[in-house]
């Protein structure tokens, strides 16, 4: 794949966000993942860790009686993909990168299924893990394309964050599902705390629910005219993620799940959908973002999602900040985390400087401050 320019992959981006108000249309964006990685096709599914009972599933258009043949396939059938459940969110993992192609085309995943419709390989990227959710998206190329090249993770890489908000804030519009043509009038009879905001986080409409959150207090706060989250450590954040939605791709991993309650308080979730393209999201318009407020424990992030959030943090980074600011030791923590002490005294050192603490201690009270969602999921 050649490089995305920022023109397509913020196309593709918008598109993703429409899929939050119309969900009819994941298929077309998985067509569109598919034309630009050169790919076969392309699924996603958010589904219960417990019952894998699914919210949505799509894919881009296949043979649906070799589709309904993958139901014969245990989850340790399918090459690579108990590697991706297991391993770190938006890191998108090919099959090739954990067996080689003798491996691959040995088992019989390949030789029953993949191989005979001319398939090779499949890359699997986790963009959503909660404690009762998650959500994957995977691509499957051409037996003669190329391997999946770093290019390719890297675009997979970028959309990831981006499928994690849409999904979420899907869920919180299951029990009453908006359609494309979603006006403000409508917005008043969601249950879910919903905020219109310009790009300096001006309130410009607040729904019913969201006009009794403020008067209860929080747990996000109408400070004058703008909008402010309860929680002081994550103020900064919110106002940064909504500044960042008038430019879809600009917005990044920011927003993805701002745990806006104060310390012992109920714990709540904020997540910033951008408002600046796409035919759905025209309707809010001259609003440049909406907030929606969650207090349910299936739309929180796992802790290392939340602090890579803050802190622009790696996978790595975030799991040592979440066990030293736990107040384990850093000799025990090297050894629960499974990396050498030189490693982690590494990780350590990129985390004060991206933190902009310096002590242990601080990065107790750091993750302390941030408050109950992280502290429920642990």
């Amino acid at each position: 794949m050649n490089v995305v320019d920022n023109e397509t992959l913020s196309s593709i981006i918008g598109d993703i966000y429409d899929c939050v108000l119309n969900p009819d249309g994941w298929p077309d964006v998985l067509i569109r993942v598919t034309q630009t990685l050169d790919a076969a096709y392309t699924t996603i599914a958010l589904a219960g860790t417990s019952d894998n009972h699914g919210r949505f599933a799509a894919q881009s258009p296949w043979d649906p009686e070799r589709m309904r043949a993958l139901q014969d396939y245990s989850f340790d059938d399918i090459p690579g993909l108990k590697a991706a459940v297991v391993g770190d969110i938006d890191t998108p993992l090919s099959t090739l990168s954990i067996m080689s192609e003798s491996e691959l085309q040995q088992t019989p995943f390949f030789q029953n299924w993949a191989g005979p419709q001319g398939l090779r390989a499949g890359c699997i990227t986790k963009f959503v893990h909660t404690p009762d959710r998650i959500g994957l998206l995977g691509v499957t190329t051409w037996a003669d394309r190329d391997i999946v090249t770093a290019e390719d993770q890297r675009f997979l890489a970028l959309l990831s964050p981006h499928l994690r908000r849409a999904a979420l804030i899907g869920d919180l519009l299951d029990n009453m599902r908006v359609t494309t043509h979603l006006f403000r009038d409508t917005l008043q009879s969601l249950a879910v705390p919903v905020v219109l905001t310009d790009s300096e986080g001006a309130i410009l409409y607040a729904n019913t629910s969201a006009e009794r959150m403020f008067a209860a207090g929080g747990p996000i706060l109408r400070q004058g005219k703008t909008i402010q989250a309860q929680n002081p450590s994550i103020g900064g954040a919110l106002l940064q993620a909504i500044a960042s939605a008038a430019s879809d791709v600009s917005l990044g991993s920011k927003g993805i799940g701002l745990p806006v309650s104060a310390t012992g308080k109920p714990p709540a979730v904020a997540y910033v959908l951008p408002l600046t393209q796409g035919t759905a999201r025209a309707a809010f318009q001259p609003a440049c973002a909406a907030v929606f407020v969650s207090t349910t424990t299936s739309a929180s992030p796992l802790p290392e999602a939340v602090l890579t959030t803050l802190f622009e943090l790696t996978p790595a980074e975030a799991r040592v900040l979440v066990t030293i600011g736990g107040g384990m030791s850093p000799s025990k923590s090297a050894v629960s985390l499974g990396v050498s002490e030189n490693t982690l005294k590494t990780h350590l050192n990129r985390i004060y400087a991206k933190t902009g603490r310096s002590r242990q201690a601080d990065l107790v009270k750091l993750v302390s401050e941030i408050g109950t969602p992280l502290a429920i999921l642990d």
